[in-house]
């Protein structure tokens, strides 16, 4: 899976779970504040990523991804080979 194909599906799941427009989704916004999340939307964005793409993300690591830059590369970084 490329890189570009991981940002077009994340932005896709995103926007269908959390009902933002997907175009608000920048490489460098913050994840938090674009999609609004509290701490229990926060354990939705992880549990949907680890469901979508088999990739749990520590809460130490969780801490480090702040933008959705930070979010794609984790995902690609961490895909199960």
């Amino acid at each position: 899976m490329t890189r570009e194909e991981i940002v077009a599906q994340v932005n896709d799941l995103l926007a269908e779970e959390f009902e933002v427009e997907a175009s608000s989704f920048l490489p460098e916004a913050n994840v938090k504040d674009t999609l609004h999340l509290d701490s229990l939307s926060l354990v939705d964005l992880v549990a949907l990523v680890q469901q979508t793409y088999k990739v749990k993300i520590p809460v130490t690591e969780l801490r480090a991804i702040k933008t959705f830059n930070d979010l794609y590369d984790y995902i690609l970084t961490h895909l199960p080979a």
